[in-house]
């Protein structure tokens, strides 16, 4: 059985991204950054579910061979992609890609899919899920998106926008998970660690 995550034996994020970060501190869990260092770009006719298969399982390949002797007592990592149609939309290159990006999602639906991957520090898997919310933008008008695409906030995330920042003026409705939009979904990780005995009396 594997030990409980403690300050001596934390979770070891495999992510720059402050919000996973901040989403795994809310929930109280230990935990240290280690990010990963992959090739994120997608392949030829690959369909969103298998990129993030792909690029999950590359992370965590890499954060196991980037830990070396550290101490921690589970290691996660994780990848969001928003979806429109069949469409995976990735990090505006500027602001002129973001707002372009913007008018697209604006006045419709898309898809947030989050992908995790929870393992042992031998390197063994003991969870991994892909989880869907559905988001709805309300139609901004043009110079709202140009606006909020030049504030810059949207550049280093996929789909151009931060629902838990500016971004959420227009963010008209939610279907499932909000932290999982955010880019981690909490209540999904927190089932996880407990059932893979990572987590002691909790909350």
């Amino acid at each position: 059985m594997p030990t409980p995550l403690s300050d001596a034996l934390p979770l070891l994020l495999g992510s720059a991204s402050p919000r996973r970060r901040e989403i795994v501190e809310a929930l109280r869990i230990p935990c240290a950054v280690l990010p990963a260092d992959i090739d994120e770009r997608t392949q030829a006719l690959e369909s969103p579910e298998s990129y993030l298969e792909r690029i999950v399982s590359a992370k965590r390949m890499a954060v196991h061979g980037r830990a070396g002797e550290r101490a921690f007592g589970a290691a996660l990592v994780a990848d969001t992609s928003v979806i429109l149609g069949d469409e995976i939309l990735g990090k505006p290159a500027d602001v002129d890609e973001a707002e372009r990006m913007l008018a697209r999602l604006s006045g419709r639906e898309h898809r947030v899919l989050t992908r995790y991957a929870l393992s042992l520090p031998d390197g063994s898997l003991v969870a991994e899920r892909t989880v869907t919310s559905r988001v709805w933008l309300r139609a901004g008008t043009s110079s709202e998106l140009r606006g909020y695409a030049r504030t810059g906030e949207g550049l280093d995330k996929a789909g151009a926008y931060a629902v838990q920042g500016l971004g959420a003026f227009l963010v008209e409705r939610i279907e499932g998970s909000y932290s999982n939009v955010v880019g981690l979904p909490a209540c999904e990780l927190v089932v996880d660690l407990r059932d893979a005995g990572l987590l002691g009396p909790y909350p």
